[in-house]
C-alpha cells in the first residue's frame, strides 16, 4: 500500500512538473511575443527559467525590466497562480512611468503585474522582507558597480533580505575572461564571474548551480564599444557588421543562488 501511495504521489508530482513547463512553453511561444521572439535562439528564455526552478505559483522580482523582454514572458506566466513584481526606477521618473505605461496598455496580459522601487545604491524598496521566493536579474550586474564594491555587496543584501529562507536569485550577465582584467566601473558591460559569485556570497548566498545554456565561445570580450559592438545594439552601426553579427550575442554567464 505504502507503494502505490508513493507511486501515486510522485505521478501527482511528475504531472505538476510537465504542467508548470507546458505552461511556460505556451507563454514563449505566445502571438504577444512575435517582436522579441527573434532573440530566443540567443537568449534561451525556457531553458534559462527552468534551470532557475521557476514555478507558476511563486513570487518572482524582476531587477531592472528595461523594454521589457522577460517581462512578457513572466508576467502572464505568474499572472494566475503566482506573482510579479518588476522592479526599477521609481514610478514619478521617466523609466517607472514608460514600464508602468506599457503594463496598463495590455491589462490581459499585465493586469495583475505589481511594481516596485529598485534604485542601487540609494533606494531598494523592492518588497517586504522574506516575501520573495525567487529575484531575477538578465544582464544588469554591470550597472550596479559603479558605486564600488560596497555599494554592490549592499545591494546583494538587499536582495537577499526580500527572499524567503531557500529563496533563489538567478543571474545571467555579461561574462569577462578570467585572464582580462575588469575596470573597476565594468565599463565594457562584461564581468568576472568569480566576481559575481564572491560578492552575492558576502551577502549571505549560496552558489547552487552554474549553466552554460547562454554561453558563446566565439565572443572575446575585447571590442571598441564593449558588449554593445555586438548585436543587438551593434554600436558600430556598419562598420564590421558581418563579423560582429557573426559572432552574435555575448557570451553570458548563468548563476543560481539560493538564500542560506
Amino acid at each position: 500500500m505504502k507503494r502505490l501511495i508513493l507511486a501515486a504521489l510522485l505521478a501527482v508530482s511528475a504531472a505538476g512538473a510537465v504542467q508548470a513547463d507546458d505552461a511556460l512553453k505556451a507563454v514563449i511561444g505566445a502571438e504577444h511575443r512575435a517582436t522579441n521572439a527573434a532573440r530566443d535562439s540567443a537568449r534561451h528564455p525556457y531553458e534559462t527559467l527552468t534551470f532557475f526552478g521557476i514555478k507558476p505559483t511563486m513570487t518572482v522580482v524582476e531587477l531592472v525590466p528595461g523594454g521589457g523582454w522577460y517581462t512578457e514572458i513572466l508576467a502572464p506566466y505568474l499572472r494566475d497562480k503566482g506573482k510579479y513584481i518588476g522592479a526599477g526606477s521609481a514610478p514619478d521618473k521617466k523609466g517607472g512611468m514608460a514600464f508602468r505605461a506599457r503594463l496598463d496598455a495590455n491589462p490581459a496580459l499585465y493586469g495583475k503585474a505589481a511594481t516596485a522601487v529598485f534604485e542601487p545604491p540609494s533606494r531598494y524598496e523592492i518588497a517586504p522582507a522574506g516575501s520573495v521566493d525567487m529575484v531575477l536579474t538578465f544582464r544588469n550586474i554591470h550597472n550596479f558597480i559603479g558605486g564600488g564594491e560596497e555599494a554592490v555587496k549592499t545591494t546583494f543584501k538587499e536582495i537577499h533580505k526580500v527572499l524567503k529562507p531557500g529563496g533563489v536569485l538567478g543571474v545571467v550577465e555579461h561574462r569577462l575572461p578570467a585572464s582580462m582584467k575588469q575596470d573597476e566601473k565594468a565599463s565594457s558591460g562584461y564581468v568576472h564571474e568569480a566576481y559575481v559569485i564572491k560578492m552575492a556570497e558576502s551577502a549571505g548566498f549560496k552558489l547552487a548551480g552554474k549553466s552554460e545554456v547562454n554561453a558563446n565561445p566565439k565572443d572575446k570580450a575585447d571590442h571598441e564599444k564593449g558588449v554593445w559592438t555586438l548585436p543587438p545594439v551593434l554600436a558600430n552601426k556598419d562598420k564590421d557588421r558581418e563579423k560582429y553579427v557573426a559572432i552574435g550575442e555575448s557570451d553570458r554567464m548563468t548563476l543560481k543562488f539560493v538564500k542560506q
